[in-house]
């Protein structure tokens, strides 16, 4: 998935960065790991702290306060943030619950991604329930952003400028369904 998504924006001559939080990078190495991939990927920020999510990725304190960081909105604004923090095109983010505690009141397998489309094109994200131990949630959290983004690459400019929105995915073993 990564190589593909890599493919899609070095063809269209387009950047993303990634902000991470549940995930601590594994999105970044997944793009990474793809030959060329510093023709399209720009960085990075892990940020598992509440204050680097606040304090360097922009996201509302009072929205961190009131919901906490496993949220539709806080990753929305986790890639808006990263898109801007680093100039890249497109934004990415992961956040939510690997485990193996439950947080925030949110199960083990909460998770929310998130991508930023480039300019006024919006800001989509996706609630999934995942199953599966702490190494599970979090490769199929970066396997849900990474297809997200490619579902985004594709039908970006096939179409008007998305608003903010939602859907939800329900994970069995910790695969997406269709």
């Amino acid at each position: 998935m990564a190589e593909q998504v890599l493919g899609l924006l070095t063809r269209r001559g387009e950047t993303v960065a990634v902000a991470e939080s549940l995930t601590g990078g594994l999105v970044a190495a997944a793009l990474t790991t793809v030959p060329g991939a510093s023709k399209a990927f720009v960085g990075s920020v892990t940020a598992y702290a509440t204050a680097v999510k606040r304090e360097v990725l922009g996201v509302d304190g009072e929205l961190l306060a009131e919901r906490g960081a496993v949220d539709a909105e806080v990753a929305r604004q986790l890639a808006t943030g990263v898109r801007e923090l680093l100039g890249a095109g497109w934004g990415v983010a992961t956040t939510g619950v690997a485990g193996p505690e439950p947080q925030d009141g949110h199960p083990v397998g909460t998770v929310f991604v998130a991508v930023s489309a480039p300019g006024s094109g919006g800001v989509v994200a996706q609630r999934l329930m995942l199953r599966g131990d702490r190494a599970a949630v979090r490769a199929e959290s970066v396997r849900a952003v990474l297809i997200l983004l490619r579902n985004e690459l594709v039908h970006h400019g096939h179409r008007g400028p998305r608003a903010a929105q939602d859907t939800e995915q329900n994970g069995d073993d910790g695969c997406l369904q269709p």
